[in-house]
């Protein structure tokens, strides 16, 4: 499976899951002049931009350990974008990492939901 592949399978399961939780999607793959966010949704009362994380195996880590300093800093920006550019928004946010492991035939064998991982 390439990257790309991957990638997709990710956000489908990421946000099949969390409609199960509870959330509700107000957009996949939301981008700007910033960058990009996987999913925005709506967990309550609180506007979630959610970054997606999928990974093979853990030979390079986990996807968590995989959202570095400049990609938290990217998705800042394009969250305030976000927020800038869209009306009647919750007036809290936040930031989750889906992160989900699968196997080569693309079975999930761990998804994890990491609540505000940005802060």
């Amino acid at each position: 499976m390439d990257r790309k592949a991957l990638g997709a399978l990710g956000e489908k399961k990421a946000a099949e899951y969390l409609k199960k939780k509870g959330y509700r999607i107000r957009e996949r793959n939301y981008r700007c002049r910033e960058g990009e966010i996987d999913i925005v949704a709506r967990d309550k009362d609180c506007l979630v931009f959610v970054e997606v994380r999928t990974r093979t195996g853990s030979g390079f880590g986990t996807p968590e350990e995989s959202v570095t300093a400049v990609k938290r800093e990217k998705l800042v920006s394009v969250a305030l974008s976000y927020l800038q550019t869209h009306k009647d928004l919750p007036a809290s946010w936040r930031f989750d990492v889906v992160a989900i492991e699968v196997d080569r035939e693309g079975k999930v064998s761990r998804l994890e939901v990491v609540r505000n991982a940005i802060g």
